[in-house]
């Protein structure tokens, strides 16, 4: 990454990152009546549960094996097949997603192996439950990379070759969209004409809706006849590059050509995915998209003046912080500073003056000597940072722990795009405002006009 430091810390101190096991659990979750179930000790599914409870403020499905200190040391198979069991029993999941901490890949226990013989064991009591392993202990990165490693263990377990059909697409969805960003994807797609298959499915199993009745599992999703025929399409849309691996993985499979799309935020990144579709349909853009088109591109124009030469910092996973640098900086601001949570491709060549792999106090401290920011962009955690830099948090990401319905926000295409480009404006808006009782001027924050301004000053030149 640019700009790395030279120096690591010894610790942790404000954290960014969300464990993979959890990302892996929130994919499962997008599957309907899937279970993800943490191999590992209680603490690290309670940790998961209370992050998932109080994004969604819903009823989180989540099962342990519960290992303690004698399972940690001789081996946790008989818990695991003891949670199979009750799980399989009790709740009656389509799919029951093993994902292990760190406590058991540090310990290399072979679980591809365990789960093998336990499904053999246990071929009575699963019938038709698929028992899916998820590779993606704590230290393979962030949340992104669980819900990939979810994805691509759902695909080599259940995918398998169909015939083409035209006018189908499987859609392999990212983590960095939302609930809100699926439902406009599956409206936009069905504009077209086309139907489409999309994994994970958050928008049917967390988008907060009242069920009829109880589950002890996702209330919606992906549904798990469909997973067979994920190759029974004429194409494979994957958003997000950390979604590659599962694509290639569905490719290898099936032979089902894929495009990967790297974002869908931003006026080029719409525009690709509308011009996709109107190759594969064979149809022109119906008059609403057009029209949403017109409507983004008057917000650039207006969102422009209020957001050019401002200083932005932001802190997201991989994917997420390339959306939101494309949108930032195609507004016209800096990005002195970004933080993110992995090593991951193409964030080099992102415009941003420093890109880190670290922590929400990286981000306090390496905005700081940078000449400061005038707003920040990243989940609730980040808000700490923001206030002591004395400049606005604007949420965006996971968790958000204190606002209300963060999962119907949207990001993604014309409309998605139109919404973050307003609210970037606006809390710049009211920033200044706040300052010095009036909105900034159409150019930079530190003009001239605006000279009594300190708390950003502009960098230096190296």
């Amino acid at each position: 990454m640019t700009g790395a430091p030279t120096r690591r810390k010894s610790l942790t101190i404000d954290p960014l990152k969300v464990s993979p096991p959890l990302g892996a659990a929130l994919a499962l979750l997008g599957v309907d009546r899937g279970l993800p179930l943490l191999h590992g000790s209680q603490g690290c599914t309670a940790f998961a549960l209370v992050m998932l409870v109080r994004h969604f403020r819903e009823a989180i499905p989540l099962q342990t094996t519960a290992m303690g200190e004698i399972e940690t040391i001789l081996g946790g198979t008989d818990n695991l097949e003891s949670a199979i069991r009750t799980i399989a029993t009790k709740s009656q999941p389509s799919v029951i997603g093993v994902c292990p901490t760190a406590l058991t890949d540090t310990r290399s226990e072979d679980m591809d192996a365990d789960l093998r013989r336990i499904r053999e064991r246990l071929a009575d009591v699963l019938g038709e439950t698929l028992v899916v392993h998820v590779p993606a202990p704590d230290f393979i990165g962030g949340l992104q990379e669980g819900w990939a490693a979810a994805v691509q263990a759902i695909v080599e377990a259940a995918a398998r070759p169909r015939p083409r059909a035209t006018g189908h697409v499987t859609v392999l969805a990212g983590s960095h969209l939302t609930v809100g960003d699926l439902d406009g994807l599956r409206d936009l797609i069905g504009a077209f004409g086309l139907t489409a298959t999309v994994l994970p499915d958050l928008a049917g199993s967390l988008d907060g809706h009242i069920p009829k009745d109880w589950r002890p599992v996702s209330l919606g999703g992906t549904p798990a006849e469909a997973l067979p025929d994920l190759g029974r399409a004429e194409a494979i849309l994957v958003l997000g590059e950390h979604m590659r691996p599962a694509a290639e993985a569905l490719h290898d499979r099936t032979g089902v050509p894929m495009t990967v799309m790297e974002t869908l935020t931003g006026l080029d990144g719409a525009d690709r995915l509308v011009a996709w579709l109107t190759r594969l349909s064979g149809r022109p853009a119906p008059a609403w998209v057009r029209r949403d088109r017109s409507r983004l591109q008057d917000t650039l124009i207006d969102a422009h003046f209020a957001v050019v030469g401002q200083r932005v910092a932001i802190a997201a996973e991989p994917d997420l912080l390339r959306a939101l640098v494309t949108l930032a900086t195609d507004l016209g601001a800096a990005v002195p500073v970004a933080v993110t949570t992995a090593r991951a491709p193409g964030l080099d060549g992102l415009p941003v003056d420093r890109v880190l792999v670290g922590d929400l106090d990286d981000l306090e401290t390496a905005t700081r000597a940078a000449g400061g920011c005038d707003l920040v962009i990243g989940p609730s955690p980040a808000a700490r940072a923001a206030a002591n830099l004395g400049v606005p948090l604007l949420r965006v990401g996971f968790p958000q722990v204190d606002r209300v319905g963060a999962q119907h926000a949207v990001l993604a295409g014309y409309r998605g795009t139109r919404e973050m480009a307003s609210a970037i404006a606006n809390a710049l808006i009211d920033a200044h405002a706040g300052h010095h009782g009036h909105p900034p001027p159409a150019s930079s924050s530190h003009s001239s006009a605006e000279a009594d301004h300190e708390s950003c000053p502009p960098v230096a030149a190296d």
